[in-house]
């Protein structure tokens, strides 16, 4: 009897673990401190020249970036066509093509295919 009600006991402890573990709360990269702030052109070199050790150093980092919009549209924003940013809602702003911006945001890879850096949860910081 006693065997029994230990691997129920262990049983149910597997469970809320796993289940806490599945279900933990999400990251809000808003809030976040940034661990690097770089410009576009750095963080691009350091991807296209050792993808490996840039994905080690940056992958899932909170990261700011400054640039000039290459691209804008309702939820995405291209900085120096290097880097790609990945907005949660819709970018309400006035900012056009060829503008200065600063945006922090969790690195999520790199496209080799595109050359550009990929941002996702993006915040405008100017």
């Amino acid at each position: 009897m006693r065997k029994w009600i230990v691997i129920l006991l262990l049983l149910v402890i597997a469970v809320v673990v796993g289940y806490n573990y599945i279900y933990q709360d999400h990251r809000d990269i808003e809030s976040e401190i940034a661990e690097f702030s770089m410009v576009s052109s750095d963080i691009s070199k350091l991807f296209s020249e050792k993808t490996i050790t840039a994905e080690k150093k940056f992958l899932n980092k909170t990261i700011e970036v400054s640039g000039l919009i290459s691209e804008i549209n309702t939820s995405d924003i291209t900085i120096d066509d290097k880097v790609f940013c990945q907005f949660s809602n819709n970018i309400k702003t006035s900012l056009v093509e060829n503008d200065k911006i600063k945006i922090k945001g969790r690195v999520i890879g790199y496209d080799d295919l595109l050359e550009q850096v990929k941002l996702d949860q993006c915040t405008i910081i100017n």
